[in-house]
């Protein structure tokens, strides 16, 4: 896998995430919504672990800053 998320994309995912769990952790939201949200808030988790995002690879997109060789 190559890598195709930046740092900035990498702790957004993350905030996002955590702002997630205390969401559901404080019963804000309940029921299927935090179902999908704990899903949402893992893959978030996991795809900033790898800095592999497999929708960016399915898009072309790639916000990695990618060092030029001389």
């Amino acid at each position: 896998m190559k890598t195709n998320m930046g740092k900035a994309d990498r702790l957004i995912r993350i905030m996002i995430a955590i702002i997630a769990g205390l969401l559901i952790y404080f019963d804000v939201v309940s029921g299927t919504l935090a179902y999908i949200l704990l899903a949402i808030a893992a893959i978030f988790v996991l795809t900033s672990l790898v800095s592999f995002c497999p929708l960016y690879a399915v898009f072309g997109m790639n916000t990695c800053k990618v060092k030029k060789r001389e």
